[in-house]
């Protein structure tokens, strides 16, 4: 007992005692608030709270039932991996994980963009710092010095990383958020000058204009990651009530971030001067120069780009983790299973930093830093979508061939409960990911042809490597160790 004490300690695993309602919230609140993305939806206005809402309805909730459903029906070692390979086979279960670990991946240089304005606007001159904000090469040293910071950290194992992700939250995303609504609510309800519209006609957007329908797409993959928190559906007191009690009150929490956090910046900001990655900083100086602080505006800077050196050091090991279970049972070749003396990933992690570094490079590459951002955004969303709807069909295919299985929690409502909940998340999905390819009219992408060229190149790409490798594994490419400890699928049982 005590020896599997320890080895969990050095893993990083704890566990909670009967996890409650605002508990279970609060951690998926965490691992889904991120202050980055408010400046790219601030350009709609008050019509963003409609995408907020319709988001939440047709593709957070969605997320989070069937995973809660498939995680206590196949708690097993493998995550993703485990239900759509329960479904559909191992090839399909490889793509899935593959997937969510990449666009990970992909995802580094746009977080640590904002990561390289929030440090630009630490500088005494508003003018001075977002020319250098919009400096490409300046962008491009600090995404990489940033990333492989976050990285080297990861190899000390969770000890090292622990804290600075705990901070991090705190100081670089709790409290950012409470100040930026506090604030912009405030400007607002005193009578300040606005930019946005306010009528209840405005927030109905105009869906016939297809451009609205195009940049709202991104705003799916701000609630993506819940159906990572859903292991702690084990842990819940309750889990068929305190479950979706629990996600009820994170989507609240979070869509009010959200929308109030995006209201706030277009309370200062006009739509037409919205910079993707510049805007939040902005608007954060215009506020603390209202209230007579504008200093603040340099503490928050730092505040932010902590929170975000924090956000990356959690996410640099944490889905590259689930990766290396599922490849050391067969799937990676034996280089990229390597691990040091602490038990990291060492192999994931080194490729994960050359992938992240080329993709950097695209700031440099490309006419502007927005353009880069956008593009790169979009890929990111385009790949975790896939993954989604692989997830929505496995739930919806399980639960006509394995009925037998037994779940903690399940979607109310029978098979047709499961066919509502998960073929609204499948059918969200597929749109948001057709609409990805389609460049959006509010911001310059330079070329539309090379735009979409480049979405769609690198969608074959990504979703290419794991299909080659599948179909390369070896038989000694599995850890003897690590083969007997994954669990076999509930088909290969039965064969």
């Amino acid at each position: 007992m005590n020896n599997t004490t320890d080895k969990n300690k050095k893993a990083g695993i704890t566990r909670a005692a009967g996890l409650g309602v605002f508990s279970l919230a609060m951690i998926n609140v965490a691992a889904i608030v991120s202050l980055r993305g408010l400046p790219a939806e601030s350009i709609y206005g008050l019509s963003s709270a409609f995408y907020y809402l319709f988001a939440a309805l047709f593709f957070l909730i969605p997320v989070s039932l069937v995973a809660a459903e498939l995680t206590t029906g196949w708690p097993q070692k493998g995550g993703v991996f485990r239900w759509v390979g329960e479904a559909f086979g191992t090839r399909a279960g490889f793509l899935a994980i593959w997937l969510q670990w990449i666009q990970t991946t992909i995802w580094f240089p746009t977080v640590l963009t904002f990561a390289a304005v929030s440090l630009a606007f630490i500088g005494p001159n508003q003018s001075w710092d977002a020319a250098l904000s919009s400096n490409n090469i300046y962008v491009l040293c600090v995404v990489l010095a940033v990333y492989w910071l976050a990285t080297i950290l990861n190899f000390g194992g969770m000890g090292t990383s622990g804290g600075i992700t705990k901070w991090g939250a705190l100081l670089g995303t709790v409290i950012p958020a409470a100040l930026l609504i506090i604030l912009g609510m405030a400007y607002w309800a005193m009578g300040n000058p606005i930019d946005l519209h306010m009528s209840a006609n405005d927030f109905i957007p105009d869906l016939s204009n297809f451009n609205n329908i195009v940049l709202a797409a991104s705003i799916f993959l701000f609630y993506a990651g819940m159906e990572m928190s859903a292991v702690h559906v084990k842990d819940v007191k309750n889990p068929g009530r305190d479950y979706p009690a629990a996600i009820g009150l994170a989507a609240i929490i979070t869509v009010c971030i959200f929308v109030f956090g995006t209201l706030a910046i277009g309370f200062v900001i006009p739509g037409s001067q919205i910079n993707l990655v510049q805007s939040l900083l902005v608007a954060y100086d215009k506020l603390f120069m209202w209230i007579g602080a504008p200093w603040l505006g340099n503490v928050m800077a730092i505040c932010l780009a902590f929170g975000v050196l924090a956000q990356v050091v959690a996410w640099v090991g944490g889905p590259s983790k689930g990766l290396l279970q599922v490849g050391m049972a067969g799937y990676l070749p034996r280089a990229l299973q390597k691990r040091n003396r602490n038990g990291v990933q060492l192999g994931i992690l080194i490729l994960q930093g050359c992938i992240v570094t080329l993709l950097a490079t695209l700031f440099v590459i490309l006419p502007t830093v927005q353009t880069a951002y956008q593009i790169i955004s979009q890929l990111t969303i385009i790949l975790y979508l896939i993954m989604y709807m692989l997830m929505f069909t496995a739930a919806i295919y399980l639960r006509y061939r394995r009925p037998e299985v037994p779940r903690t929690f399940r979607i109310p409502g029978g098979n047709l409960g499961m066919w509502i909940v998960a073929g609204v998340g499948l059918l969200s999905s597929l749109t948001a990911f057709c609409f990805s390819f389609i460049p959006p009219g509010q911001i310059a992408v330079g070329s539309p042809a090379v735009y979409v060229g480049i979405l769609i190149v690198g969608a074959i790409i990504f979703v290419g490597i794991p299909m080659v490798i599948y179909s390369m594994r070896k038989s000694n490419w599995a850890d003897p160790q690590a083969k007997a400890e994954f669990e076999p699928f509930g088909w290969e049982k039965k064969s």
